[in-house]
């Protein structure tokens, strides 16, 4: 079967090749046709409908019966005309005959103002061949142009999906749109129902199971998004969307609330990818990705290129191999995943759902089908998804594309039988410079060698930003291409907090520089040095500082940074992202690999903290319209016994005895406390324990502040989640792109319920911790201590810095400050207040 596309365009037709633009001369789009136009008006090249059709006018893409989707592209670089020069004369929706006029253009305009006049017409489906192509010479709008022929398996319409249909149409509120965890997540989720799932916005429409497909939408905070849901459990997929995007919300002010990234100065700021670099007295200018100081020896990195062979050795045979690196690759990423840290983590899950995308599988076996190879084939997938993501105006969005770089390059290396992506060896205090960097290449670098990052182009909020970060190495990207003429081996300067490299500094330059890195370094190592002792005020108040952690790197960095236990194990990462629980061995293995790297400090192990904000795919849930405010935490854990029990016991038999303290999120009740208390209970008696686990509540509700003092006779010690606490008092969603400012925990009326927990703590002898986002906000933790809150648990890299806090605080001072901001009427005036305080919070009374 076959499908007849006529000119759209009178002009000269020509090769794809002839398109000044790589996504379109590569094909990265998919396979066509262009035209240098001679008038100004775009037909139809065939009967459909119109699924695009942007503001700008520039462009359209139609979609013909048999379901092929065709674009045309009026010229390069036009849409920065914003419409100018364009009239379009249909609109998304819009059924057209072939021949009938879609946009009219002023060819002046546009000669004097676009990069070029060339036009693709380009097919961008999937799982088709152009045949009967047109030469290269004069066409007229309506004179065949070439054919389509498709396997008479995609002409078949699609199956009806039984069952009903449900929409929900939303405005998204994270601030960062559905850049790649939120569409991760969302794609996860949608690969849990018996339903056929899409996305749709901006006139596109993504399959929901595809994370390079949705975050291809280009949807950005505020944007309406419709969800559209077909099949059996149609209603139970709209449900886990929404909560999917609820859970990407958490996430964001998770992250939101780590402490910021100084940014470059202002007059100094450059532009990302090259373009307006401009020096000043010898300098290159930057943009800062990670913050720090290093003077070290330039060291180029150069990424070689993976070949590839185009015809492949039979559709079986290409299919199977394609099968076996895909799992290879899976194995390996799975294998390394919990090796590193939190960051790690996320960035490998991201990884995975794009080694998974089905999207990119299916462009990659339509390719294998029409006689290419694997390697080809998956090549071409990926560059497609890259193309469609580099086009969009969002950097955030397009950063992703390393990630399917990366992939890529992982799978071609699995095809040719090779394990990893190339080692690179480093000098002592290698300065790095690249292009740009991808995150599996940074995490094959020897991070003891890396004194600092360099890169021509990179995003701030890349994922291999991310790692540096956690790896405290300095960043600076947006360099711009004189970032190539430093030689190898040349000694220079990096100032990531300045947003500056100095390429060729002088020897007085250098002397300061080193002069500068070192005590930064003796500072920071007097810093763990002096964090390794007990943390108390200076006036000699006990004060604990735990950290937060969900792996054994995190438990390894916690006591490298003078932790003094973990105040709070997040056990969610066992359980999410799976088809079947954890079993108890399994979970045994997790908590006393953690234990063990903690050295017998205090484990606080969260119990499953899961529910309508974090769907599991094992776990039958119903759909909620507020999962903030349904089935979570404990009250999932007390619907799901066995799974509770699997816990418990795994809990129960870490060594050594006692190390290990159970807290119980989303606590509102004390019956909830007995209930745990009862199975925990019973367990021992099984397991034969003569020592009574300590069991601790988490205070993240209104309801649970203001009754405390039952709460406390019920456990042992009490911990504080204040960015819950926050967004339940406040009534303030964190996610919500208006109000995530106001979600500050230094509200007063915040503030007076933290006091009042704490109050009904110390009143019963009883500890009470913060493990929230504000245990390690610098303004707020001598509002914590005079509230009497004896333990805070922040992120490991933080401690040093808090106990050095600490240690220059006086308790009865801060007592009497906190005591002011409790009357006062807003967050602002409270931080205002504590700023003018903080100099004589260490004097003496």
């Amino acid at each position: 079967m076959s499908l007849k596309i006529i000119s759209p365009l009178d002009g000269w037709c020509a090769a794809l090749d002839e398109v000044p633009d790589e996504v379109f001369s590569q094909r990265m789009l998919g396979d066509g046709l262009a035209i240098d136009p001679t008038g100004g008006v775009v037909v139809a090249p065939c009967d459909g409908e119109i699924i695009t059709l942007p503001a700008s006018g520039h462009a359209v893409s139609i979609r013909s019966a048999q379901g092929v989707d065709v674009l045309i592209h009026v010229g390069m670089d036009t849409v920065q005309l914003s419409g100018r020069g364009f009239a379009a004369l249909v609109k998304p929706g819009d059924r057209v005959e072939a021949g009938a006029e879609l946009i009219r253009f002023d060819l002046d305009i546009l000669a004097r103002s676009a990069k070029s006049l060339m036009t693709p017409v380009v097919v961008t489906s999937d799982g088709v061949t152009l045949q009967n192509r047109r030469g290269v010479g004069l066409v007229k709008a309506g004179e065949a142009l070439f054919e389509i022929a498709m396997p008479a398996s995609e002409a078949r319409p699609a199956a009806a999906v039984a069952g009903n249909e449900r929409q929900r149409v939303l405005s998204v509120p994270l601030r960062q749109g559905l850049h790649a965890r939120p569409a991760a997540l969302l794609a996860r989720s949608a690969k849990t129902f018996k339903a056929e799932i899409s996305l749709a916005a901006h006139g596109r429409t993504a399959d929901a199971r595809s994370v390079v497909a949705i975050m291809a939408l280009g949807v950005r905070q505020g944007d309406e998004l419709r969800i559209v849901a077909r099949g059996e459990h149609a209603a139970d997929a709209i449900g886990g969307m929404i909560a999917a995007i609820q859970e990407a919300e958490r996430l964001e002010a998770t992250h939101a609330s780590a402490p910021p990234r100084p940014s470059p100065t202002p007059p100094r700021q450059s532009q990302a990818g090259g373009r307006e670099i401009q020096a000043e007295d010898g300098e290159l200018v930057g943009v800062c990705a990670v913050p720090g100081l290093a003077v070290g020896r330039a060291t180029r990195i150069e990424r070689r290129e993976i070949a590839v062979i185009e015809l492949g050795a039979g559709e079986g045979h290409e299919l199977k191999e394609l099968e076996r690196a895909r799992a290879n690759v899976r194995l390996r990423l799975e294998r390394v995943r919990d090796a590193g840290g939190a960051a790690r983590r996320e960035i490998i899950a991201a990884h995975v759902e794009f080694l998974d995308d089905p999207t990119l599988n299916a462009v990659a076996q339509e390719l294998i089908t029409a006689g290419k190879s694997a390697a080809f084939s998956w090549r071409e997938a990926t560059r497609r998804s890259i193309a469609a993501l580099d086009a969009l105006d969002d950097p955030r969005l397009r950063e992703r594309a390393d990630d399917l770089l990366d992939v890529e390059a992982h799978v071609l290396l699995a095809l040719a039988g090779e394990a990893r992506p190339m080692h690179f060896p480093l000098p002592e205090n290698a300065v790095l410079l690249a292009e740009d960097l991808l995150p599996s290449e940074l995490t094959a670098l020897d991070h003891r060698r890396l004194a600092a990052i360099a890169l021509s182009g990179g995003g701030a909020t890349s994922h291999v930003a991310i790692l540096a970060a956690s790896m405290e190495i300095p960043m600076l990207i947006g360099v711009g291409p004189a970032l190539r003429a430093i030689p190898d081996g040349q000694l220079i300067v990096v100032d990531a907090d300045r947003g500056a490299l100095q390429a060729t500094p002088d020897t007085p330059t250098l002397t300061r520089a080193k002069i500068a890195v070192e005590e930064r370094l003796s500072q920071r190592a007097a810093l763990r040095l002096a964090a390794a002792k007990q943390c108390r005020s200076l006036d000699g108040t006990r004060v604990e500082v735990f950290a937060n952690a969900g792996s054994v790197s995190d438990a390894n960095a916690a006591v490298a940074n003078g932790a003094e236990g973990c105040g709070l194990l997040r056990t969610e990462f066992l359980f999410l992202d799976r088809e079947v629980p954890p079993s108890e061995d399994e979970q045994l293995e997790a908590y006393q690999s953690i234990a063990t790297a903690l050295g017998g400090r205090p484990l606080i192990l969260r119990m499953m903290d899961v529910g309508g904000d974090k769907p599991l795919r094992y776990l039958p849930l119903p759909p909620e319209a507020n999962p903030a405010l349904g089935l979570r935490g404990v009250r999932t854990v007390l619907l799901h016994p066995d799974l509770m029990r699997a816990q418990l016991r795994a809990a129960l038999r870490v060594r050594p005895a006692g190390a290990v303290r159970l807290l119980i999120p989303m606590v509102t009740d004390a019956s909830e406390i007995r209930a745990v208390r009862s199975v925990v209970d019973d367990l021992s008696a099984e397991l034969r324990l003569t020592d009574r686990i300590a069991i601790g509540a988490m205070i993240e509700t209104p309801a649970a502040a203001l009754t405390a003092p039952a709460l406390t006779a019920e456990v042992d010690f009490l911990s504080i989640g204040s960015n819950d606490l926050t967004q339940y008092t406040l009534a303030m969603d964190r996610g919500h792109p208006e109000l995530a400012r106001r979600t500050d925990a230094l509200h007063p009326a915040v503030l007076k319920l933290i006091a009042a927990a704490a109050a009904a703590a110390n009143s019963a002898g009883k500890l009470v911790a913060v493990c929230g986002g504000v245990a390690g906000d610098g303004t707020a933790v001598p509002l914590l201590l005079g509230l009497g809150i004896g333990e805070l648990s922040v992120v490991p890299a933080l401690i040093p810095a808090l106990k050095h806090q600490i240690g220059g605080l006086r308790v009865e001072r801060c007592r009497e400050l906190a005591q002011r901001c409790l009357s006062l009427a807003s967050a602002a005036e409270v931080r205002e207040l504590v700023e003018r305080s903080l100099s004589g919070l260490g004097e003496m009374s």
